[in-house]
């Protein structure tokens, strides 16, 4: 599985990601709280999908550019945001189609753990960045993984795929797992600072019925792992 065969189920993808718990009422909101005041910032969402997250943070005041390795994953953000969006057709694996620092911020959501090798992108990523800007990044939770595959090498960088439901269809999705220390090792050397590492609970609006079995309200789960990372 690429990011460019997100092209066969994105409208799929997309109507379930609007609702659901782990995307609307968790990382959203996170990814949403860790960026705090975005009004008259440019900011690059690196990875858009259809458009969720961007739309909410043109909605707080930020000018925005989405990018995404699904052209059809682009045509629904455009659908969502509008012609006149400034949105493209780009691999993060390759060189981005932007100047040297032309961005406050940027937030790659749910990505990152798409990719084997972290060096190109995450070197992209800073180039387009203005001194002191920062990446906000969400990715599945290292720690997850090795609950959910004990007998795996959590140390070892690892291809890993799951099935999951989209439209009635079932998909394969694949990932790659990397511990902890290989993350901040790949932040560090890409000339980032590490200011946030964070493990929120769901927004507090989350309808109690969606929460995991003996989950109470306001408390944290074990899925994914935000950081927010500023450019030096």
């Amino acid at each position: 599985m690429t990011a460019t065969d997100y092209d066969n189920f994105a409208n799929a993808y997309s109507a379930e990601n609007e609702s659901n718990l782990f995307n609307a009422y968790y990382e959203r909101p996170a990814m949403l709280g860790l960026a705090g005041e975005v009004s008259g910032r440019r900011i690059l969402d690196a990875g858009c999908g259809s458009g969720p997250l961007s739309a909410a943070m043109r909605a707080r005041g930020a000018t925005v550019t989405g990018i995404d390795a699904s052209a059809a994953m682009i045509d629904l953000a455009r659908q969502r945001l509008g012609e006149d969006a400034d949105l493209h057709v780009a691999d993060l694996a390759a060189p981005l189609p932007f100047a040297d620092a032309e961005f406050d911020d940027v937030v790659a959501s749910l990505v990152l753990h798409y990719l084997e090798d972290w060096t190109g992108p995450l070197s992209e990523l800073r180039r387009v960045l203005k001194p002191g800007g920062r990446l906000m990044v969400s990715v599945n939770h290292p720690s997850a993984y090795a609950i959910v595959y004990p007998e795996a090498d959590y140390f070892a960088v690892t291809k890993y795929s799951e099935d999951y439901t989209f439209g009635g269809e079932v998909t394969w999705l694949t990932f790659w797992h990397r511990p902890l220390h290989a993350m901040t090792d790949a932040f560090t050397a890409a000339g980032f600072r590490i200011a946030t590492v964070s493990e929120p609970p769901p927004a507090p609006d989350t309808p109690p019925e969606m929460l995991p079995p003996g989950l109470d309200e306001g408390k944290s789960f074990m899925c994914f792992l935000f950081f927010v990372l500023e450019a030096v």
